[in-house]
């Protein structure tokens, strides 16, 4: 038996069902590559979902997992040390937001966000305002997976086993800005985007759409919260992807790359908002911990001294390029969108999308199938042109074999019909 078949069978002996993994067992990794218990490298197109913002091994995270860790790991929020605030201002100053609450995950940072949002309207209710508790989500929107996350989830099947979620939640139709406003009222205490929305297929929001939540929600003191858990932190081009519209939220939630591969979230908000909380009301054991912040700080360093917010742009603007183009010789490409290193093709067909990612783990690169439809791309900042070359060679070889196997299939059964 090998190492994966021992591992293989004593997580199906003692873990919970929840995964379903592929086939290998990852022992390593140096830059965009994963490496396996053989030593065969995989080209990863998925950064760990949007997670390993500059690879793996890079000597800035290695440096400061090293320096940290021999000093001091943890000490819980009732004291003081010496990366929270530092994290803070840097965060701060690339957000144009005001003040941060440190947590452990995505889904930790946006049930922050949400309690913040009924907080904020609870105080305006105390100051004679008129804000109701309401949240108005959008169809196609993914939060995460604990019980206020997962109400705001747009897909039945996220929340359906769970019910009854948490109430208070309407869904808007995604970039329909008259379906906005007519949902929208004084009831309402926040209105939730992803400004590019990830697990939905890589979807971006209309100017129009992202400005008119903006509007309304700053017409009645509703919060505008944006989720840049895995569009934010520079993989668009920009720290945050709502930069790109010129509007500011008045809540956002990192985590993913946040600490380029340790758990981290954080939410950030402005100093109006900030109003509402005070202490004992929110909090976490290990959120905003030394050895996260530690790096934390180093990313953000190794992202602008390597200039790859530029990187992003420039490699992820070549990616669309030659989706496009490999879309023009293939017709079950119908789409491509994305910005910067979040990039997404959308096929025709469930049954080819799923086919090409496992095509695709068989010639040892990685990507991954989200919305039935779309193939999701999420590297590493570190991506270069030649491995997007590789991918597309990939792809253009997988569709190719598809469509002659389709062309084969639809052949027999007319020789066999006549």
């Amino acid at each position: 038996m090998t190492k994966l078949e021992e591992i293989r069978a004593a997580e199906a002996r003692l873990l919970l069902s929840t995964y379903d993994r592929s086939p290998v067992l990852f022992v390593g990794g140096e830059g965009v590559h994963l490496i396996d218990e053989q030593g065969n490298r995989y080209l990863d197109l998925l950064s760990g979902i949007g997670v390993n913002a500059l690879g793996y091994n890079h000597p800035a995270i290695v440096d400061a997992i090293n320096r940290q860790s021999r000093a001091l790991i943890h000490t819980s929020n009732l004291y003081y040390h010496e990366g929270q605030a530092e994290l803070a201002l840097r965060l701060t100053e690339r957000t144009g937001l005001d003040r941060v609450f440190f947590a452990n995950s995505g889904a930790e940072a946006w049930e922050g966000a949400l309690k913040l949002a009924r907080a904020y309207a609870g105080l305006r209710r105390s100051e004679g305002k008129t804000v109701g508790t309401k949240f108005l989500a959008l169809e196609q929107g993914f939060h995460g997976r604990t019980f206020g996350a997962v109400s705001t989830t747009h897909k039945e099947k996220y929340r359906a086993p769970f019910a009854p979620v948490v109430p208070g939640v309407e869904f808007v139709r995604l970039n329909d800005t008259a379906d906005l406003r007519a949902r929208f009222s004084s009831e309402v205490c926040a209105i939730l985007v992803e400004a590019i929305q990830g697990e939905g297929g890589v979807r971006p929001l209309t100017q129009e759409f992202l400005a008119e939540a903006r509007a309304l929600a700053s017409s009645t003191g509703a919060l505008l919260i944006a989720d840049e858990i895995q569009a934010g932190m520079g993989r668009t081009g920009k720290w945050c992807a709502y930069q790109h519209y010129g509007i500011l939220p008045d809540v956002t939630t990192f985590a993913k790359p946040l600490a380029g591969g340790l758990p981290l979230g954080a939410v950030l908000c402005s100093e109006e908002v900030a109003r509402a909380i005070h202490p004992g009301m929110h909090g976490s054991t290990f959120g905003g911990g030394p050895l996260a912040c530690a790096v934390a700080i180093a990313v953000i360093g190794a992202i602008e001294k390597e200039g790859l917010l530029a990187n992003a742009t420039a490699v992820g603007g070549y990616f669309q390029e030659q989706l496009r183009a490999l879309g023009r010789r293939h017709a079950c490409i119908t789409e491509v969108r994305g910005k910067g290193l979040m990039v997404a093709a959308e096929l025709d067909s469930a049954e080819l999308a799923k086919r090409a990612a496992a095509e695709m783990f068989k010639r040892r690169i990685l990507i991954n199938c989200t919305s039935e439809t779309v193939l999701r791309f999420l590297p590493p900042y570190i991506l270069e042109r030649a491995h997007v070359d590789a991918a597309i060679s990939a792809l253009d070889e997988i569709f190719t074999e598809y469509a002659a196997a389709q062309a084969g299939a639809a052949s027999a059964g007319g020789q066999h019909h006549a």
